[in-house]
């Protein structure tokens, strides 16, 4: 199912690159971690994640999680389910995404990726959004 974005809130949200994501530790207390993404097609949030992390053992047990995206006291929240991907050829297709923007960079192929990502343990979180509000 494909979220329907507010124009505003998509342009805000594809504006920029860093945001806060929340997760539930196994005590139920919150854990949030710097992160950078993209947006693809579909609206959803990608963001690269070590396997080892918080954020992605976190999200993988729990997968409800909460974005924010910060621009002084602006702010944009996206809250939605977090989907884990680790097998190719997905998660590096998705990475170079990422990594292309992140970096300025051309897009690598995605190929050529793959066994550097296994060195690093590198995933993905996609994030579909349920809800989303803007506050200025």
């Amino acid at each position: 199912m494909t979220y329907e974005w507010d124009p505003e809130n998509l342009a805000f949200l594809t504006a920029h690159t860093w945001a806060v994501l929340a997760t539930g530790r196994s005590d139920g207390s919150p854990q949030q971690s710097m992160v950078g993404y993209v947006v693809d097609e579909q609206g959803c949030i990608i963001i690269s994640a070590k396997a080892y992390t918080a954020k992605w053992k976190n999200a993988k047990r729990q997968p409800n999680v909460c974005l924010t995206v910060p621009d002084g006291r602006a702010h944009l929240v996206v809250y939605g389910i977090a989907e884990a991907i680790d097998t190719d050829p997905r998660r590096a297709e998705l990475t170079a995404d990422v990594f292309a923007v992140l970096m300025g960079s051309e897009r690598a192929d995605p190929k050529t990726l793959v066994e550097s990502l296994d060195e690093q343990e590198r995933t993905i979180l996609r994030l579909q959004p349920s809800k989303t509000f803007f506050m200025a």
